[in-house]
């Protein structure tokens, strides 16, 4: 999962940098006395500044200059994120753009531009990279993780398994896609417990060969866990279907149990 922040403009006296200082040009202890202005931070390729997060503001400029090659390329860069949702998200750039030009905020997790119309996230773990595809959301409206997140959590999964990565980077130690709990998870009973509705039958790399991506389904059972259903080859060559139960937290959704 991601929670949209507001952002805060913020005006400033001319002479100390202050807001709602009472200094006048006939106050010459005053001027005397005033601290020093504080240097505003610049923005960097059409993306406002970020309070003490210069690498936020460049990890998603960035994104922004290749934004115009389409989004076919798009897709292809920001393979973290669900197809569906980066052409969703990245379909009026100019908006985007606007949405980015005013200042951002960071809080927790993420880094936040918005105006009164988008808001626009990037996750630290993206900015980290130094080339950061933000989600993009209506100002005001839900902000959280979608279906089409959930399949692509299983279809990245799969494609791993598989030996053919949606990305070279798509790994678990760089990306982790299990729950916690899936991690830790002990066959032989000396390992934690993983609570219900996430039983302990975590999905195991390995136990499939191939798997039709065009039947990926999903469909919410119960708060915020949805799962993801997927006919799929078995290593030993059985067809059958296997379903995951995903969770959603703050990066997205982790897999945390496997049936069929």
């Amino acid at each position: 999962m991601i929670v949209g922040v507001g952002w805060l403009g913020s005006g400033c006296d001319s002479r100390v940098g202050i807001e709602g200082t009472d200094w006048h040009a006939d106050s010459a202890a005053t001027a005397e006395t005033a601290a020093p202005a504080l240097a505003t931070p610049a923005s960097v390729g059409g993306v406002g500044a970020v309070p003490g997060r210069p690498d936020a503001t460049a990890a998603v400029a960035q994104w922004l200059s290749t934004l115009p090659r389409g989004l076919d390329e798009m897709t292809a860069r920001c393979w973290t994120m669900a197809p569906r949702n980066v052409r969703d998200m990245y379909a009026d750039p100019q908006a985007v753009r606007e949405a980015l030009a005013g200042p951002g905020t960071a809080e927790g997790g993420t880094v936040t531009w918005q105006n009164a119309t988008l808001t626009v996230t990037a996750q630290n773990r993206d900015i980290a990279t130094g080339y950061a595809c933000p989600h993009v959301y209506p100002t005001g409206g839900d902000t959280g993780f979608n279906d089409a997140d959930a399949r692509h959590t299983v279809r990245r999964f799969l494609s791993r398994a598989i030996g053919k990565p949606v990305d070279p980077a798509d790994r678990e130690d760089a990306y982790p896609l299990l729950c916690p709990a899936a991690r830790t998870w002990d066959p032989n009973g000396t390992g934690k417990p993983v609570a219900p509705p996430l039983a302990a039958n975590p999905p195991k790399p390995g136990t499939v060969k191939a798997f039709v991506d065009e039947s990926i389904k999903s469909e919410w059972p119960r708060g915020g866990y949805i799962t993801v259903s997927v006919p799929v080859t078995t290593a030993a060559g059985n067809q059958t279907k296997q379903i995951y139960t995903l969770k959603s937290g703050a990066e997205g959704y982790c897999i945390g149990d496997l049936s069929g």
